[in-house]
């Protein structure tokens, strides 16, 4: 029988066991389908099986490679006290003389853990790592998910245990990238296998940065608390478990208040830890409050000027790379002219120490370009019982006084106004237009009123009556935004600081910072430009190679050469300031042209001098931190700021070659009225005046006026008809007549003083200054 027969007879016996047994048929069929399913099924997961084998074993062959690879060249866990510790950062000044040295020499004295306070310890694995202990000696899970991390390229930047930190700050480099990560989880896992928990914590304590060039425990307790570690109490110990994560921002030598907030949150981790009570950490958190840090790391210089750079590098280059990153910052500064500033400082505090006056602060730019050549922030900046670690010139929110004003004038010379224009120097009434205030009525510095002024001798003069008219004609919106051009951060016109002035804007009613006020005196130094503060010019990394190099500025115009030369003439005109000044003031540099303004608060609380010539801006204030007025005998140009000021203007253009402000090409001089500020008149006395083109004045002043005066009815003035009729008489008289532009309710208080100060002033002898008001009734 051939193949297809039997192939045929099997299937025709199928068909007939079919039909003639369809139920035993059925259920082989079913059994037959099982067996072919479960078939498919052990053959699909042994698939998945061997998958899972070999990717296992790849994974594994993988990790192999990539530990053996990057395990090659690793030192051993054992050289963790031996090893090179990491590059200082250093800090020159423009000449390549070093300022600071970021672990110049690490002051570190290594301590057993025994002689570390328990508190220490415990607030720093409460901060640090809260599971350091319970971990166990190879905690599987947490480098489970570091190794997760790493092939799934996570948590490069992210926290590290104690473990972790220790072969980072002793062993490998801190570069934040896998290899790194890699090379610090193989470490960590060796170090966790030769070294007990307590061996890596005592290692720990004696190796972390604590800020400065202190590493470990025992240098930061003798830098920041003047005792040895084991002598340290639950406060001081949070402290310290703080500074790790940022030292330079939880520094209390930085001049700000971070690390209690800090301290707040180590004793918090402490409580809920169960290492203290509650109690404890409140006691705690108010002896930090109270504690008097004290600084003696004589070796740095310019020490406010370092930390403000340090400052800056950390917000660029971040704390790490900082701290250890072997940076060399070079900056703007010239140490031979910030010695002679701290000098200058120092010995003039000293003289007016019985009036008061505690500290001082100082500044020195380049306003060519914004360079800071010297920075003065305190006088002591290691005396921190009086605060003298708080740099003034770029924290301190304090009142300009009058030292603004410039700015004001600067505005009103765009709109028109000139140095000829002459206001009224009387006790005026100043309406809020709020009901139920009083008015504002402001008062001079001397307490007197002068009558009437040019421009050029209110601004010389440091006039106060003159200067808040000035700002009711131009409008405070508008200076408010010259000064946020030229530099001043706090005076932005937004709605809510426009809320908040008034008037008294210009005589110091909104507070600066003396960094933004040399930048607005530097525009008025350059003819109108703008240059930021500079005090970084390059970064070199470890390896020497240049990672910053400071944009060159090309200065942001926002103020026209004219009216900055007409600003600066001002300024450094002596004669202009002779009536409240004298001849022979501080504010003279004998030999040289230099602008200089002086500003006061009224309660004494701060004084400033500003001054400058093309190539050099200088500020000073003198004051005191807490706020406090000083004796009321300082005063501008004689006492506080002005002396100051002007030894360290003579120090800085010492040698240097003598500068003029240089003469816009149109502004032209022209000869006026010494009085009215108009043309010469009848033999008056006359002077000569710059003016911006197309502002000169055209004709006599306004105030010397020919009158027609009734014949018929005496003291009073011809009527219409007697003109008409020739039927009068002329007489010169002088009329001094302003509007008041804030008046809310039509009354002129502005004309009000001037008619009083007229009466106070002159006498029937004086006719000329008492012109009629009333018009003759006579009819013919």
């Amino acid at each position: 029988m051939s193949v297809t027969q039997l192939h045929l007879s099997h299937n025709d016996m199928s068909v007939r066991f079919a039909i003639f047994f369809p139920a035993r048929y059925n259920k082989a069929m079913l059994q037959s389908r099982r067996r072919s399913l479960s078939s498919s099924k052990v053959f699909i997961w042994s698939k998945i099986s061997s998958i899972i084998l070999f990717g296992t074993i790849g994974l594994v062959l993988v990790t192999v490679f990539l530990f053996i690879w990057y395990g090659k060249d690793l030192p051993a866990p054992g050289k963790l006290i031996d090893v090179q510790q990491s590059q200082s950062t250093r800090i020159y000044d423009r000449n390549g003389i070093l300022l600071y040295s970021v672990y110049k020499d690490t002051n570190r004295v290594y301590v057993k853990l025994p002689n570390i306070p328990k508190y220490l310890q415990e607030a720093t694995v409460a901060t640090e790592d809260k599971n350091f202990y319970t971990n166990g000696s190879f905690p599987i899970m947490g480098y489970l998910r570091a190794f997760r991390d790493i092939l799934l390229f996570r948590g490069v930047t992210g926290g590290s245990g104690i473990p972790q930190q220790l072969v980072r700050n002793t062993l490998i480099s801190n570069e934040r990238t896998i290899t790194r990560k890699i090379k610090e989880l193989i470490l960590s896992i060796q170090i966790n296998k030769v070294y007990t928990k307590d061996q890596i914590l005592e290692m720990y304590l004696n190796d972390v940065p604590y800020g400065g060039n202190n590493s470990g425990v025992e240098a930061a307790a003798e830098t920041y608390f003047g005792k040895h570690v084991n002598e340290l109490d639950l406060a001081e110990c949070a402290f310290l478990a703080g500074l790790p994560q940022s030292p330079t921002t939880y520094s209390p030598f930085s001049g700000n208040k971070y690390y209690i907030d800090r301290t707040q949150g180590v004793l918090s981790s402490m409580v809920a830890g169960n290492y203290i009570t509650q109690k404890q950490a409140d006691d705690a958190l108010a002896e930090i409050k109270a504690y008097n840090f004290s600084q003696q790391d004589t070796s740095i210089k310019a020490p406010h000027f370092v930390m403000y750079v340090k400052n800056l590098a950390v917000k660029q280059f971040g704390e790490d790379r900082v701290q250890n990153g072997g940076l060399q910052i070079y900056t703007t500064l010239d140490y031979n002219i910030q010695k002679q500033a701290e000098q200058i400082v120092s010995s003039e505090l000293d003289k007016i120490k019985n009036y008061n006056v505690t500290n001082g602060a100082a500044m020195v730019e380049d306003p060519r370009t914004g360079e800071i050549l010297a920075m003065v922030g305190s006088k002591d900046y290691f005396d921190t019982a009086n605060d003298g670690n708080f740099n003034v010139a770029t924290m301190a929110q304090r009142q300009p006084g009058s030292s603004m004003k410039p700015i004001a004038y600067a505005v009103a010379f765009q709109k028109g106004y000139t140095p000829a224009s002459m206001f009224m120097d009387v006790k005026t009434d100043f309406t809020t237009g709020q009901p139920g205030e009083p008015d504002y009525i402001p008062v001079n510095y001397d307490q007197k009123d002068h009558g009437p002024m040019q421009l050029r001798f209110a601004l010389g003069n440091s006039d106060n009556v003159i200067a808040v008219k000035l700002l009711a004609k131009i409008g405070i919106k508008d200076v408010m935004q010259q000064a946020y051009d030229m530099g001043v951060t706090s005076w932005e016109p937004t709605p809510q600081n426009m809320q908040d002035v008034g008037l008294s804007l210009v005589l110091g009613g909104r507070y600066v910072h003396m960094i933004d006020e040399m930048t607005a005196y530097g525009v008025f130094a350059t003819g109108g430009y703008k240059y930021d503060p500079v005090a970084i010019t390059s970064v070199k990394d470890g390896n020497g190679n240049t990672i910053y190099t400071a944009p060159h500025q090309q200065g942001t115009k926002v103020l026209g050469a004219d009216v900055a030369f007409l600003i600066s003439h001002i300024l450094s005109d002596n004669n202009a300031r002779a009536a409240e000044f004298g001849l022979n003031s501080y504010l003279v540099v004998p030999g040289r042209t230099v602008a200089v303004k002086t500003g006061t608060t009224d309660d004494k609380r701060d004084n400033w001098a500003y001054g400058y010539t093309p190539s050099y801006v200088v500020g000073v204030w003198v004051g005191n931190n807490d706020n406090s007025p000083m004796n009321q005998a300082i005063a501008s140009g004689e006492t506080g700021a002005s002396p100051i000021w002007q030894k360290l203007m003579m120090a800085v253009l010492k040698g240097k070659p003598s500068e003029d402000f240089k003469v816009p090409d149109n502004v032209t001089a022209l000869m006026v009225d010494s009085v009215g500020g108009g043309l010469p008149s009848d033999g008056k006395p006359t002077r000569s005046e710059y003016f911006i083109k197309g502002t000169e004045p055209t004709a006599p002043s306004a105030i010397y006026q020919k009158l027609k005066l009734s014949n018929h009815q005496q003291g009073k003035l011809a009527n219409a008809d007697e003109i008409s009729h020739g039927d009068f008489s002329t007489k010169d008289f002088i009329v001094y007549q302003e509007s008041d532009p804030v008046s809310t309710d039509g009354k002129n208080r502005w004309q009000d003083g001037i008619n009083d100060w007229i009466h106070k002033t002159y006498s029937a002898a004086n006719p000329e200054y008492f012109p009629p008001t009333e018009t003759s009734d006579y009819k013919y």
